[in-house]
């Protein structure tokens, strides 16, 4: 049995010892969870308070990473230098907690995120790369080899409650990073082997499933067989119940859910987590409710894009390591998968890209920020993507940035909020294709709103109201937290693309 499904996690958790879920999932035993779970079980039940004291006697928990003191607050460029090394985390020594334990440096989100996580880390690295410390991304991308040669795919974060699932696949981003940073001037081919060799299980990893698909089944794990006969992808989890680190969410919302519903719940909810976008409306079958989660219908076109760049670079990597069998092979993937994208992800009538709902055979009706992954890889058209721009600069612009999208739910990652990555995607995608001009309003609208909430909070955050900016973003299943490792990456950058 593992520590997640034992009685005394349920019930500090269904008891409320802590506001927060995942701090008990982050706890550290102070001798081992197998003789407090059973030690536990010998005297249990007890109430809340005996209950707390049980938990303080076994168990130590961190507390939420603050940055106060540490911090220069003087500038956001000056406070986002300072806090690398707050963010910074040495190689684990295993204890006896969640934590999968890596063997080199890396650094955290911030707030309540006290681990490495997955896609977060690309945009971290524009930051760290600008402020000349590319050693540390080295560090995070051999954590990144280490957990695919460990476990078949980097886990959504480096917790052992996160290992059924993953996240957008960034890892072809980062090796691109480096590849120009560094590795390129040094003809460095030894460690672009290696770093092909992870690429091609990430690949596999997303693809697991595709050669059983067939006409009774359509769909297996992360891959889906389109109308046509081609193959797309999904967001998936591996497991169908409740989230450790958000047990007693989990349960409240599926208690409106008979028996034999529930686990399809818990799938989709787990499978949104994966897709970094937990939660948004692009998920739901009613914009207003959590509970109407669809997320493993839906073909995303953030996911297929950064597959379809996956493929390409495994192209071009083979082709530098001479293997023109295997360079070939991946771009034949890269081909077929861009047609579908243009067939079944592009919409003449929105005149931008949008998801799909492959369990109804019909594009989402939800437009999104995601939408620019497209422009980011290179696959779209030129009209195509002057027609994104379009829409961008029309319905998604705001006072701070790009809005993530133009539904305003409940959720976090819906309007009004914008997050970094989102405008990361924009911009650079924009600047592909010569849209100068969108590209710098957004990062200047975005620069804009971080200083003016600088002044008052002394910090940034993981996400804006980018809509009324002088208001704090809300939603989701937690506070806004501060840091922040992807803020402070995609700031840095659009400060060194802004200076001249």
């Amino acid at each position: 049995m593992s520590f997640f499904n034992s009685q005394l996690f349920k019930d500090v958790q269904s008891q409320h010892i802590f506001s927060d879920c995942k701090t008990f999932a982050d706890a550290t035993a102070r001798v081992d969870w197998q003789s407090a779970c059973i030690q536990y079980e010998q005297i249990a039940p007890l109430n809340k308070t005996q209950l707390r004291d049980f938990v303080d006697a076994h168990f130590i928990t961190t507390p939420l990473l603050t940055m106060k003191g540490a911090a220069n607050t003087t500038s956001v460029k000056g406070y986002i230098n300072s806090l690398w090394s707050g963010l910074r985390r040495e190689a684990d020594i295993p204890k006896a907690n969640s934590l999968l334990a890596l063997k080199h440096s890396y650094i955290v989100p911030g707030g309540r995120f006290q681990e490495i996580y997955y896609w977060d880390s690309y945009f971290t690295a524009l930051g760290l790369i600008d402020a000349d410390k590319s050693d540390v991304v080295e560090d995070m991308l051999q954590n990144f080899i280490d957990l695919i040669n460990d476990y078949g795919c980097i886990p959504n974060g480096n917790r052992s409650y996160y290992l059924s699932r993953s996240q957008p696949p960034i890892l072809a981003l980062m090796v691109d990073l480096l590849w120009q940073h560094t590795h390129s001037k040094t003809h460095n081919l030894a460690w672009l082997k290696l770093c092909v060799e992870a690429l091609r299980k990430e690949h596999a990893f997303w693809m697991q499933g595709a050669d059983t698909l067939s006409d009774a089944q359509t769909s297996v794990k992360r891959v889906v067989t389109m109308p046509c006969g081609g193959v797309l992808n999904r967001y998936w989890d591996d497991e169908a119940a409740p989230r450790a680190e958000s047990l007693r969410e989990d349960l409240a919302l599926a208690s409106g859910f008979s028996d034999d519903k529930k686990p399809e719940f818990y799938r989709n909810i787990r499978a949104a987590c994966e897709s970094g976008w937990d939660f948004s409306s692009r998920w739901l079958a009613d914009s207003n409710l959590l509970s109407s989660i669809q997320t493993t219908d839906i073909v995303p076109i953030d996911l297929n894009c950064l597959l379809y760049n996956l493929e390409n670079q495994l192209s071009e990597c083979f082709k530098l390591l001479g293997n023109e069998q295997q360079s070939q092979t991946y771009s034949n993937y890269a081909v077929k998968r861009k047609s579908l994208i243009n067939q079944y992800l592009w919409s003449n009538e929105k005149r931008f890209f949008v998801d799909y709902n492959h369990k109804l055979s019909k594009p989402s009706a939800i437009l999104s920020a995601a939408a620019s992954t497209a422009l980011f890889v290179n696959l779209a058209s030129q009209q195509q993507a002057e027609l994104v721009a379009n829409v961008l600069s029309e319905q998604f612009l705001k006072a701070g940035g790009i809005v993530t999208t133009v539904v305003d739910t409940p959720q976090q990652w819906d309007s009004p909020n914008g997050w970094a990555p989102l405008q990361w995607f924009a911009v650079k995608g924009l600047c592909n294709y010569g849209i100068e001009q969108l590209a710098t309003r957004i990062m200047k609208n975005w620069l804009t709103m971080v200083e003016q909430d600088f002044i008052e909070n002394k910090c940034l955050l993981e996400k804006y109201n980018v809509c009324t900016p002088q208001q704090k973003a809300s939603g989701g299943e937690y506070q806004v937290q501060q840091g922040f490792g992807w803020t402070n990456g995609v700031t840095s950058r659009f400060y060194m693309l802004t200076k001249d």
